[in-house]
């Protein structure tokens, strides 16, 4: 103790008095908040695309699937949520060149939406010097683009899986036991004996209406008995070829489409979205691309779908997209979903499989919604109850993004270059018009395009 009062007594002989005590400081926690330092969620990391900028830290914000996969994100799916207007559009658009700068990357776009007659994304492979995939009935009569259900690139498993799909997705309900064998029976008449063209559908109706005998004699049942069965299926096809959807499946596969290029568009804006044919469609494009364009090749692709809920409201649709999520995670897929409204597939005929697809889909971006849907939205996809309340205030072009429970407030930047080839509106000035034109001249000249 006496060695302790020493110390002291020198320590304040050389440094003053060791203890200062000082009066209270009252302030109020607007002022006091200057003491704490400003903090910011981490980042999802530097390496892949960038985005645009994190709101609160305004620091850069950079998201790629393929990079994150696996510890960081369980699944590289994407779901893109918001009201027209917000930049949903814009963001798909942005995010598709930039990843394209990639030379392992590749991206097909199901392009629902357009006007004066052309697909949403026509700019955009204009000026890669793409041709979209212009799937029309009526062009597709007079020698337009035919995708062929029975094209041999396609698995006969694959096939048999496609017929159902359209069949089921056309009558509304499941194919039955005695329907199935019948158009079973059929393509398998059809792969045996078609040798010296592609087949397509009209083999298949032909069978279906008279059967063959060797591919029923050893189930002991009569031959009459399975055209019966597949009638109906005979009738549904049929639509395909002689009926309102004639000219696009009725054929061999068109020439000439490029699955090796950078970006497929599929322009569908010429089916009216509303009708069975969309999902029809849907179908046929799905599972073609999944046994034609999907290769153990190392390649990074990226399917996107705009308008999704006509894939995700089809039970038949949304199992067969289900499979392909599974299958392309394998090989390198990400799939990115558009929809306006979640409570569009949620709330409809294929809510188990919507689900489903749903739950795969480990990165969600939200743009502004109305206050009811924004609750709607955050009770399904789980998210913090400070996020939904923004959501309503959100301005264009400002989402939330919730990359596997990393959730932040995301402004997304458009370059001048992109502007032009991103906004696309077609009662444009002729300034507009040289502008555009000057941006993918541009982007033609640039490295890695």
């Amino acid at each position: 103790m006496a060695l302790g009062n020493l110390t002291d007594a020198f320590t304040s002989l050389m440094f003053g008095k060791v203890e200062t005590t000082r009066l209270p400081v009252r302030t109020s926690t607007g002022q006091a908040q200057a003491v704490y330092l400003p903090t910011a969620a981490p980042g999802l990391g530097d390496s892949g695309v960038i985005i645009g900028r994190e709101v609160y830290s305004g620091k850069g914000y950079v998201y790629d699937p393929f990079q994150l996969y696996g510890q960081q994100l369980p699944a590289p799916h994407w779901l893109v949520l918001g009201e027209s207007g917000n930049g949903k559009s814009a963001l798909e658009k942005t995010y598709v060149l930039r990843q394209l700068r990639f030379r392992d990357r590749q991206v097909v776009v199901l392009d629902a939406q357009g006007e004066d007659g052309v697909g949403e994304w026509n700019l955009i492979a204009d000026a890669l010097g793409i041709k979209p995939i212009r799937l029309d009935p009526m062009a597709a009569r007079d020698g337009g683009v035919k995708l062929n259900p029975l094209d041999p690139a396609i698995t006969q498993t694959g096939q048999l899986s496609l017929l159902r799909t359209i069949v089921e997705v056309a009558m509304g309900r499941g194919l039955g036991e005695r329907a199935g064998f019948a158009l079973k029976a059929a393509h398998a008449h059809v792969v045996a004996s078609v040798k010296d063209r592609q087949p397509v559908l009209d083999d298949i109706i032909d069978t279906l209406r008279n059967p063959d005998l060797s591919s029923v004699e050893s189930l002991g049942v009569a031959v009459g008995e399975v055209q019966t069965w597949g009638l109906d299926v005979a009738l549904v096809l049929d639509r395909l070829v002689d009926g309102d959807l004639r000219g696009m499946f009725d054929g061999s596969t068109t020439e000439g489409i490029d699955l090796d290029a950078p970006l497929i568009v599929f322009d569908l804006s010429h089916i009216d979205r509303n009708s069975i044919a969309m999902p029809i469609l849907m179908a046929i494009v799905g599972v073609w691309l999944e046994h034609t364009w999907i290769r153990p090749d190392r390649k990074k692709r990226i399917f996107l779908v705009e308008e999704a809920w006509h894939i995700i409201n089809s039970p038949f649709v949304a199992q067969l997209f289900q499979r392909l999520l599974k299958f392309g995670r394998r090989l390198g897929l990400s799939f990115v979903a558009v929809v306006h409204h979640l409570s569009d597939v949620v709330d409809g005929a294929a809510a188990k499989e919507a689900s489903a697809i749903l739950k795969m889909a480990s990165t969600r971006t939200i743009y502004m919604q109305k206050a009811e849907e924004a609750r709607a939205t955050g009770r399904v996809l789980g998210l913090p109850r400070w996020a939904v309340e923004i959501i309503p205030t959100l301005s264009p072009g400002i989402a939330v993004w919730d990359v596997n429970g990393n959730v932040q407030v995301v402004k997304h930047i458009v370059t001048d270059t992109e502007r032009p080839l991103v906004y696309t509106d077609r009662a444009m000035t002729e300034d507009a018009v040289a502008e555009r034109v000057r941006a993918e001249r541009q982007l033609a000249a640039e490295p890695g395009v």
